[in-house]
C-alpha cells in the first residue's frame, strides 16, 4: 500500500481485503506516513487492515512518490520505521523494500526486528536500469548474511498479468505469492484481472495467508544474500 491515505484507494483496497477473492487474505504490505501526512488517519487505517489480514512493512526511502533510495542509511531508515510501528501497537510480519530494493545492511535489520522478507522477486521487473540492484529467488530459502545472521525469503512470485495468464496453464511454482499495488485498484481493467486471477487461482490452489504460509515454512535451500543478487 502506497496510498493509503487516498479515500478513493482505501475505500477500493479495503472492500477487496472484504470480499476476499478466491478464499486469500489479502495482506496489507503499508508505506508509513511521510512528512505532512495525516498520521492519526494512517494509524486508523492500518490498524483496520492488520484486523483483516497479515500486516506489513512497505519502505519507500526517498519519498511516497520515490522508492528507491538516492541517499542516506537505508537500513537505519527501516529500524526507525520498524520502531515506531511497534511503539503503536503496530507488529508487522513481513518487510518488502520499495522499487525492490534491499541490500545486506536492510536485510540485516529486516531479521533483527523479527520480520521475514518477500522483496525477492522470481522475476526482474522490466522498469528497473540495467545494473539497478535486485535481489531474485524462485522459492522461499534461507538466506545467510555476512555477519551469521539469516534472514527468511518468501520470494514475490508473480504480478497481476501474470497471474491473469495462469489461466493458459500451470503456475509451475510450489507456492505462488502474488502482488499488486493499491493504486492498481484505480484502473478496472487492471482491477478485474487482479480478481479473475485470484478466484482462478483458488480453484487451483490451498489459500493460505503470509502469516499462515511463513508459520509452516521450513525452507530446504540456504543461499548467501551476496550470491543471489542480480
Amino acid at each position: 500500500m502506497e496510498r493509503p491515505l487516498d479515500d478513493d484507494v482505501w475505500r477500493r483496497f479495503s472492500a477487496l481485503q472484504e470480499r476476499r477473492p478466491g478464499g486469500f487474505a489479502i495482506a496489507a504490505l503499508m508505506r508509513p506516513p511521510a512528512e505532512g501526512e495525516n498520521e492519526e488517519r494512517w494509524l486508523e487505517r492500518a490498524r483496520e487492515a492488520r484486523g483483516r489480514a497479515p500486516f506489513g512493512l512497505h519502505t519507500h526511502w526517498t519519498a511516497p512518490d520515490h522508492a528507491r533510495p538516492t541517499g542516506g542509511d537505508p537500513a537505519a531508515l527501516v529500524r526507525e520505521q520498524g520502531r515506531w510501528l511497534d511503539s503503536m501497537g503496530l507488529r508487522p510480519t513481513f518487510f518488502c523494500g520499495g522499487g525492490w530494493y534491499i541490500d545486506e545492511g536492510v536485510a540485516g535489520m529486516v531479521a533483527d526486528l523479527g520480520y521475514a522478507d518477500c522483496t525477492a522477486t522470481a522475476f526482474r521487473p522490466g522498469y528497473l536500469e540495467p545494473g539497478a540492484p535486485h535481489l531474485q529467488l524462485e522459492e522461499p530459502a534461507w538466506l545467510e548474511l555476512g555477519d551469521g545472521r539469516r534472514l527468511l525469503e518468501v520470494p514475490t512470485t508473480h504480478s497481476i498479468g501474470m497471474l491473469a495468464r495462469g489461466v493458459l496453464g500451470p503456475f509451475g511454482r510450489q507456492i505462488v505469492h502474488a502482488y499488486f499495488h493499491d493504486t492498481d485498484l484505480l484502473d478496472r481493467r487492471r482491477a478485474a484481472a487482479l480478481r479473475f486471477g485470484l478466484r482462478f487461482l483458488g480453484l487451483k490452489r490451498t489459500a493460505k495467508d503470509l502469516d499462515e504460509l511463513q508459520l509452516g515454512l521450513r525452507p530446504e535451500k540456504t543461499m548467501s544474500f551476496a550470491n543471489r543478487r542480480a
